[in-house]
């Protein structure tokens, strides 16, 4: 996303989200926990907004997603969205869904890493959410359910069809969008959901020490591999290797290229700067 804006202000306060920073890295925090951190049409909007405009400042070297209480998230709210989607018309409707799906492209196209903490619950939406992170670190009890079958609707929503089977294989991804069962951490983990399974309680933890080695990190090569991780998906070899190259030609001119033979030459760590 361009650093450039025209009249809008940065936000203040988030309403419907809690967001912290320390040093580069921000902490997005879905804090509902007497609803299992259900999302509103509240949080989908802020977590969209917010995205923007972290994209745009270009001061977040990382993000983490987590949830307070019992568990990640639990979807969408099933009486503030499932009961009020059922009044809405075709173009109500359209609107929605493709909110929800900017939060998701969103977090793909964010030039930073995007670290999902997971414990407890990650269903429907959540579960959408922590697959569009570049990392899902999680504890024992994480369990991932892509429900959306389970209330009639496609399994293929928000990106999942997309995401799932570029994660974890296309055999995989059709039992899990298809039939709707809970994915629980052992088989999460074997199946390549998982990036980092840790001790019961300690997923919140473990992902921000992750959150600080990627922001302590070479930001701008970092933001590079992510682009061309999302971007290589859909490319044949030849057009892939071509955008390396070009990619490579441009951080070879980086501050922190030349910062690395320094410090290889002086024997020290370098001092990375993202430029």
């Amino acid at each position: 996303m361009s650093p450039y804006t025209g009249s809008a202000r940065r936000t203040e306060e988030w309403q419907h989200i809690k967001v912290t920073e320390d040093d580069g890295v921000v902490t997005v925090t879905l804090a509902r926990p007497a609803r299992l951190n259900a999302l509103t049409f509240g949080a989908y909007a802020d977590l969209r907004d917010l995205l923007a405009e972290l994209s745009r400042e270009r001061s977040a070297r990382v993000l983490v997603l987590a949830g307070e209480g019992r568990g990640f998230c639990s979807g969408g709210d099933v009486d503030e969205i499932i009961g009020a989607t059922l009044d809405a018309d075709t173009a109500q409707l359209l609107d929605f869904n493709r909110m929800t799906g900017q939060v998701v492209r969103a977090l793909r196209e964010a030039p930073f890493p995007v670290v999902a903490a997971v414990h407890g619950v990650a269903a429907g939406a959540g579960a959408v959410l922590s697959l569009a992170a570049d990392f899902r670190v999680c504890d024992p009890t994480a369990r991932f359910s892509f429900l959306f079958t389970k209330v009639g609707l496609s399994g293929g929503d928000m990106g999942a069809a997309y995401l799932l089977p570029r994660v974890v294989g296309l055999g995989h991804a059709t039992r899990i969008l298809m039939l709707g069962e809970p994915v629980r951490a052992p088989e999460a983990e074997r199946i390549g959901l998982i990036s980092e399974l840790t001790d019961e309680g300690d997923a919140q933890e473990a992902a921000s020490r992750l959150a600080r080695r990627l922001a302590d990190g070479p930001a701008l090569a970092l933001a590079q591999t992510k682009a061309l991780l999302t971007a290589e998906l859909d490319l044949p070899l030849s057009a892939a290797v071509e955008m390396d190259a070009a990619t490579q030609a441009l951080l070879m001119h980086s501050e922190d290229y030349a910062e690395f033979h320094a410090s290889f030459t002086e024997k020290r760590p370098p001092k990375w700067r993202g430029k």
